[in-house]
């Protein structure tokens, strides 16, 4: 089987619609996902399966019990991180994303710690308009993948 052409990464997912959604896409785009722990609810809980629905079924889904155990699992994929950043400085419609990628987004509540942060192979950000901070999370996984996707010409065929 090969490599799936993107993975979308969700550190530490303290909100289950969230999550959920973001699973529903990677379903419906035919990319894999990853969930570090911990998570800030129960795989069983009632808002994520809901925001998932029956889509679930169709994502492969790796489970990373932590950062480290992420860590070593990249490595031996060799795979680049992309972290999504509203402190990075790179647009993420400039970036040249390659099949393979890892797209990483990061808590609701807090996004990544630096030390996450200084493990990523580059950073993009989605311009936002001052005074405004950030989009919600999976609207902004799905503007990166979406953007993804296209440059990589990958289709949800798999």
């Amino acid at each position: 089987m090969q490599a799936p052409p993107l993975t979308l990464a969700l550190y530490q997912p303290d909100i289950p619609q969230n999550c959920g959604t973001m699973l529903r896409l990677c379903a419906c785009l035919g990319i894999d996902a990853a969930i570090i722990e911990p998570a800030g609810f129960a795989v069983s809980d009632r808002a994520f399966r809901r925001a998932g629905l029956d889509y679930l079924d169709y994502v492969t889904i790796a489970r990373h019990m932590n950062f480290a155990a992420f860590l070593t699992w990249r490595k031996a994929v060799e795979r680049r991180l992309i972290l999504l950043s509203t402190k990075a400085a790179g647009d993420y419609c400039d970036f040249r994303y390659a099949p393979g990628d890892i797209l990483l987004v990061g808590r609701e509540s807090a996004g990544v710690p630096d030390e996450v942060r200084a493990m990523a192979d580059a950073a993009v950000r989605i311009p936002i308009r001052p005074p405004l901070r950030s989009l919600n999370v999976a609207v902004a996984a799905a503007m990166v993948v979406g953007e993804a996707v296209r440059q990589i010409g990958e289709r949800a065929e798999r």
